[in-house]
């Protein structure tokens, strides 16, 4: 060791970063005997986890069998072949597989994380060997965030899209039943029940509803795991740099806090988990399709920091990957106050029955109710012959009366503000809807009368809507014979929202071994570097094959890196 570094504070493991990856990696090392400090960049504990939709994709766990989908590695393995096959290693593929399961079961029993299988949740192949209709992807429990107590406050608060009434988080149950609580008396007790819980919350002078669900109840629970064992955090705290000895050996890291540089010592070593570079704008620039802009769901704080560590201390980036980013269509609403509302159409519109998507020559280019991975992927592919970025989301009245788009609420709820500001265009006609796009108004009323000539019939023979059991699970049950296809009705008023490229956080990163620890260009380990999330490269190596392939492997790897601290020869 390098005596002439003064050290301000030592510990055993150093963590970088409060997203599940981080969180993880620090309740495992402290789990097995270790010393741990987490040092979060901003004001909140969370990252990216409290404003994702919260899924996890573990394979082989041991809910599966009871929600009703048994499965093997076999299975498993023939599927990761069939979406993810050379973008990944397989030595990776395997660790994940192994780890993911051993994981769950290591947090579940030590009350750090409670989840629970969905019985129904089609991988978003559905169709290639292997797949599974259910039992893969598991949701965090809902959590009461007032076990978290004055600390609640420094828990990340989530998007503004999955909250009702300035704060009560819903997911599409609560929807489905507050969409219909005048209409049914179980849904009036169950939306009652959310509401009356709600106004207590703020009458006892919460910020905001303290029932969790989806992402933000997955990083409530290991944030309430933290606090109940004393993990030592500090918030406000970007590292600017590592700290290596002669041998390239990472002994810890400098930390910007109070205006102040402290060094900070880790004995046995720094997990660098950050988050991934959404906000890089030049790495962006340099990895992305084209065009690209600040489209990201992700947190604006993600800038690539723990990537840059990395890199600095001899770790390589890796290659190969499918895709740079996990995409989503995004449309965009520019407030009066300079900052953008974001709203991420993942699962909740683009599948119902009676909406399609065309690009700037006025035709449809997608299934709209594939993955919102595919969908980005689609509106990069049209764009080569088309301008397709924007792509424009079209639908009627009865459609947005009963679906909504995008931030425009379903249930008659108030919309004329969006029309005012640009983000909902609405239009008596079609051909004048297309005037307003600026797309060919023969080619989108052309567009329009051939999807409902075959959507009248359930059929969808230019793009398969509805053709695969993923498609159907986010369409309308109630509607058939095809639960995602309806005609778009022949007069107005139309509507439309523009979505661009967006994403929901990086997928290539640094190189990694099945330890998490980070490998130079000849893959061999950093000793004293661990990776996790978004800055490892991704297991799936750019693809996606079902909900939940970017937080499971980060929970996942962040724990394998604690382990690997605890046990491993230093």
């Amino acid at each position: 060791m390098d005596s002439s570094i003064e050290w301000d504070r030592e510990v055993d493991a150093l963590v970088v970063g409060a997203g599940a990856g981080g969180m993880a990696a620090a309740l495992t090392a402290h789990e097995e005997g270790l010393d741990v400090l987490l040092v979060e960049k901003t004001g909140r504990i969370g990252g990216s986890t409290a404003i994702s939709g919260g899924a996890l994709w573990i394979p082989l766990n041991a809910q599966t069998e009871a929600a009703g989908h048994p499965d093997s590695f076999d299975k498993v393995w023939t599927y990761l072949e069939q979406t993810v096959g050379a973008a990944a290693s397989d030595d990776m593929k395997r660790a994940y597989l192994d780890a993911g399961p051993r994981m769950l079961d290591y947090l579940g029993s030590r009350g750090l994380l409670q989840v629970a299988a969905r019985t129904a949740s089609p991988d978003y192949y559905p169709d290639r060997p292997g797949a599974a209709m259910g039992g893969r992807s598991l949701d965090p429990v809902e959590f009461d965030g007032r076990k978290l107590g004055r600390r609640f406050r420094e828990l990340r608060d989530p998007l503004k899209e999955f909250t009702v009434l300035g704060g009560m988080m819903v997911n599409i149950t609560d929807v489905r039943h507050l969409l219909r609580a005048t209409r049914s008396f179980a849904a009036w007790r169950h939306s009652m029940k959310l509401v009356l819980r709600y106004a207590a919350d703020r009458a006892r002078g919460y910020h905001r509803g303290t029932r969790l669900l989806l992402g933000n109840a997955l990083a409530a629970q290991l944030f309430h795991g933290l606090l109940a064992r004393g993990v030592e955090y500090w918030l406000d705290t970007p590292v600017r740099a590592l700290i290596r000895d002669a041998s390239g050996r990472v002994l810890g890291a400098a930390v910007s806090q109070g205006g102040k540089t402290l060094n900070v010592r880790a004995r046995r070593g720094v997990v660098v988990a950050t988050g991934g570079f959404p906000w890089d704008p030049e790495r962006r620039a340099a990895a992305y399709p084209q065009p690209t802009g600040d489209w990201s769901m992700s947190p604006r704080d993600n800038t690539g920091d723990g990537i840059r560590l990395s890199e600095q201390a001899g770790a390589a980036l890796g290659a190969g990957y499918a895709s740079p980013a996990f995409w989503a269509p995004v449309s965009i609403l520019e407030s009066g106050d300079g900052q953008p509302l974001r709203y991420p159409h993942l699962v909740w519109d683009r599948a119902k029955p009676g909406l399609i998507a065309v690009n700037g020559a006025g035709e449809r280019f997608v299934n709209e109710s594939t993955s919102y991975h595919e969908f980005v992927q689609a509106m990069y592919r049209s764009h080569e012959t088309a301008p397709s970025i924007p792509a424009f989301l079209i639908c009627d009245q009865r459609f947005i009366d009963t679906w909504g788009l995008g931030l425009a609420l379903p249930g008659g709820r108030p919309r004329q503000h969006l029309i005012d500001q640009g983000y909902l265009i609405q239009a008596p006609t079609l051909a004048a809807l297309a005037g307003r796009l600026g797309v060919p108004a023969d080619a989108l009323v052309a567009t329009a009368r051939r999807y409902n000539a075959h959507a009248a019939r359930g059929e969808d023979p230019d793009f398969g809507k509805g053709g695969t059991a993923y498609n159907r699970y986010l369409g309308d049950p109630d509607h058939q014979p095809n639960p995602c296809l309806a005609p778009i009705a022949d007069d107005g008023p139309c509507y439309a929202v523009k979505v661009y490229a967006g994403d929901i956080g990086t997928a290539c990163g640094v190189s990694a071994n099945a330890n998490a620890q980070a490998v130079d260009a000849d893959g061999a380990p950093i000793p004293g570097l661990y990776v996790a999330g978004n800055d490892m490269q991704s297991v799936m190596g750019g693809a996606y094959p079902a909900p939940g392939i970017t937080l499971g492997p980060a929970l996942t790897f962040g724990w394998v890196a604690g382990q690997h601290l605890a046990n491993a020869q230093h």
